[in-house]
């Protein structure tokens, strides 16, 4: 069994209502929810638009490969109305996004699949939902809990 740290984010619709339904996938599918942090308002990163982000992060334990959690993260967005994803730098506005940030200790460098997520570090956005449920989780790449890391990002 592996602990599986997801980032979700959603600007269009019921942002609530897509964020629970995600959670709800994520059960259903993926494995046992064992914590959901708060909802945050955010601002768009990276590009801009008139709707503000609700973010949240859950920590899902699932006895699934990195792989097979990203083929169902990406169902259950397509699932919840996502049409497609973002590519080069270029975002835009979404119904749900889910990311897989951490997994366990684990490091995965492949074209379709990084763990930890690449840009979490640098996130607001991620980082302050994701010290909320795991303050002391350590990213095995930067050596740093996840608080050390919201407290002083980048």
């Amino acid at each position: 069994m592996s602990n599986y740290y997801l980032g979700l984010g959603t600007n269009l619709g019921d942002k609530r209502q897509n964020l629970l339904a995600a959670v709800k996938l994520i059960e259903e599918r993926i494995g046992s929810v064992t914590s959901l942090s708060a909802f945050y308002e955010t601002a768009p990163w990276g590009f801009s638009t008139e709707h503000p982000f609700l973010n949240a992060a859950l920590c899902v334990r699932s006895s699934l490969s990195p792989f097979q959690v990203l083929a169902l993260t990406q169902a259950i967005e397509r699932e919840l109305g996502r049409t497609h994803k973002s590519a080069n730098g270029n975002y835009s506005d979404r119904p749900i996004d889910i990311d897989i940030l951490l997994c366990d200790d684990k490091i995965i460098n492949t074209p379709t699949l990084q763990i930890p997520h690449p840009l979490m570090h640098l996130r607001n956005f991620v980082l302050q939902p994701l010290a909320e449920i795991a303050p002391d989780v350590v990213h095995p790449m930067l050596g740093k809990t996840m608080k050390q890391i919201a407290n002083n990002p980048r």
